[in-house]
């Protein structure tokens, strides 16, 4: 009897800590979250393509750009918080979401100036740029070449050339059910719903080569900058965005606690706190 106990009380504790595994937030990829009715929206003629944007509050503006395959929808719990005191302007990038592709290949600077190009179309001067992922690398992007945009920029997982994203991401679990995702989103939001593989192989080949910044570029960089990620993170090396923060003029460099590359969906909590320290210079 005493044997059978014992097992069993171990084969207890197994379950018990194999649950709280199971449950770590940061292997998990929460489902996007419902957007806020916005106050205006629309496609807008940006460069070779029509681009979708929505706004919402008022207040000073706030641009939130997302990763690459994904689209506006990801910041839901972010333009619910913001939108109390900010104007929030959100948008799909080329490609991506609602907006349309054309045939120029993809590429950062390219995609910096559909965003520049809406920011002028929208008649906002300047904004705080939050940036996710390729979303990040444009706000980066957009920091060297157009900070008259600028307020600030806060990029999180965000990498400056290829040799900072991982090598095995695309075999990692949480990252495969991501790419999945997005493609269920794009047969249902994008303008050509059967084209997805097509969609991802360009952003890949754009994942492949870009970008390829150096030191001296980072150097430029004369607005703010506030790097975060998730100290889980599937994608990003840490010490990649280490080496970032000391080679971008007095940018500050925030570990997302129990998070992964989907930390705004993990923990919006954190994740709207962290942005409101770094537009607070905290």
């Amino acid at each position: 009897m005493r044997r059978i106990s014992g097992i069993l009380t171990f084969f207890s504790l197994f379950l018990i800590l194999a649950g709280a595994q199971a449950a770590e937030r940061w292997a998990e990829l929460p489902a996007f979250p419902s957007m806020p009715a916005p106050k205006t929206s629309g496609m807008a003629d940006v460069n070779d393509i029509k681009m979708y944007y929505a706004e919402y509050g008022e207040g000073d503006p706030i641009l939130f750009i997302h990763g690459g395959l994904g689209n506006a929808d990801v910041w839901g719990h972010q333009v619910a918080e913001f939108a109390k005191d900010h104007l929030v302007i959100v948008a799909d990038s080329r490609g991506h979401g609602r907006s349309t592709r054309s045939a120029q290949p993809f590429g950062y600077d390219l995609m910096t100036s559909d965003y520049v190009a809406l920011l002028d179309h929208l008649k906002i001067d300047k904004v705080t740029l939050v940036g996710w992922s390729d979303g990040g690398i444009i706000g980066i992007d957009m920091a060297m070449n157009h900070p008259e945009k600028l307020t600030r920029v806060i990029a999180q997982a965000a990498n400056v050339t290829t040799d900072g994203v991982k090598a095995d991401v695309l075999e990692n679990k949480t990252f495969s059910h991501y790419i999945d995702v997005a493609g269920d989103q794009y047969k249902k939001l994008s303008p050509t719903p059967t084209e997805y593989q097509a969609f991802f192989t360009q952003i890949s080949e754009m994942w492949a080569t870009q970008p390829a910044w150096t030191a001296a570029d980072l150097a430029k960089i004369s607005v703010p900058v506030t790097l975060a990620i998730g100290d889980h993170d599937e994608a990003v090396k840490l010490d990649h965005t280490e080496l970032m923060a000391k080679e971008i003029p007095g940018a500050r460099l925030v570990i997302l606690k129990s998070a992964s590359h989907f930390a705004m969906l993990q923990d919006p909590a954190g994740y709207n706190r962290m942005i409101r320290d770094a537009m607070a210079g905290r």
